[in-house]
């Protein structure tokens, strides 16, 4: 599996789809890990270099949401203590989301050493700035309903960590699956993150790790400006998303559904 970013505390693998990426970050007194994607064979990637770090101290795993890419990995990691929204924890779909995962293994024949399973939550995450504190790091998190109703951000400080989940990339635009104005909101949310944490670090679901803190608040503005157009697009914003997103052809469905619930709003 490719690793996309590394450095003394942190290595984001890449998986080959959809650019979706796993955090995984060593700290004095815990390993945390974000969304173990996607592959069986990038899975055991990433248990291998999480064997390599851990010795004995404890895994967690932070689910940025219940989306079946980001939670395909969940099985392999029996050890871990799961980090999650409050949303993520009561999900009502939680045999849909696993009868996905089924679908796609079986639709491209393959075979994993675990089995899949929706995620036990250990600590659920019901409201902005909940903490989880230990002597040497503190994670802070904040509910980001929009893209679906059950996301979560991750601040992990003093690293200066912003593990944004499906928001802020730079090769999606905002895909909204579960409600337009949360999305406006979380995004805001995300904006005033920067402005109240010292964030040295982005990385997003999908897309590329940065540290440029003006590629950060380009991703936030870029993210704005679409959700603004969007419940009055005339067509001027695909002309806008074909040139600023590489593998827009691929997402054209998504932004047709994305004004279909913008429009809902007026």
């Amino acid at each position: 599996m490719v690793i996309q970013f590394q450095n003394n505390n942190i290595t984001v693998f890449q998986s080959a789809l959809y650019m979706t990426t796993s955090a995984i970050i060593q700290t004095n007194e815990a390993v945390i890990m974000t969304d173990p994607n996607w592959l069986p064979t990038e899975i055991e990637d990433i248990k291998s270099h999480i064997n390599e770090i851990r010795g004995d101290k404890q895994l967690y795993i932070v689910y940025t949401h219940s989306d079946f890419d980001h939670i395909i990995g969940s099985g392999a990691f029996p050890e871990a203590k799961v980090i999650a929204s409050k949303q993520f924890d009561e999900n009502p779909n939680k045999k849909d989301i696993m009868q996905k995962i089924k679908q796609f293994d079986q639709g491209y024949y393959l075979n994993r050493s675990y089995s899949p399973q929706y995620p036990n939550v250990d600590i659920v995450v019901s409201e902005d700035g909940q903490k989880v504190e230990f002597d040497s790091f503190t994670m802070t998190f904040y509910p980001a309903p929009g893209h679906t109703n059950d996301g979560l951000f991750t601040v992990i400080e003093p690293y200066g960590l912003f593990l944004s989940g499906d928001y802020l990339s730079d090769i999606e635009f905002p895909f909204i699956f579960s409600n337009y104005k949360d999305y406006v909101n979380t995004v805001n949310k995300a904006e005033n993150i920067l402005l109240n944490h010292e964030i040295t670090t982005h990385v997003p679901g999908h897309g590329t790790t940065t540290q440029n803190q003006q590629e950060i608040q380009k991703r936030i503005n870029s993210s704005k400006y679409y959700l603004e157009q969007l419940p009055h697009d005339n067509e001027e914003l695909e002309k806008y998303l074909s040139e600023k997103y590489s593998f827009f052809e691929g997402m054209r469905g998504i932004h047709t559904d994305n004004k279909k619930m913008a429009e809902e709003i007026l």
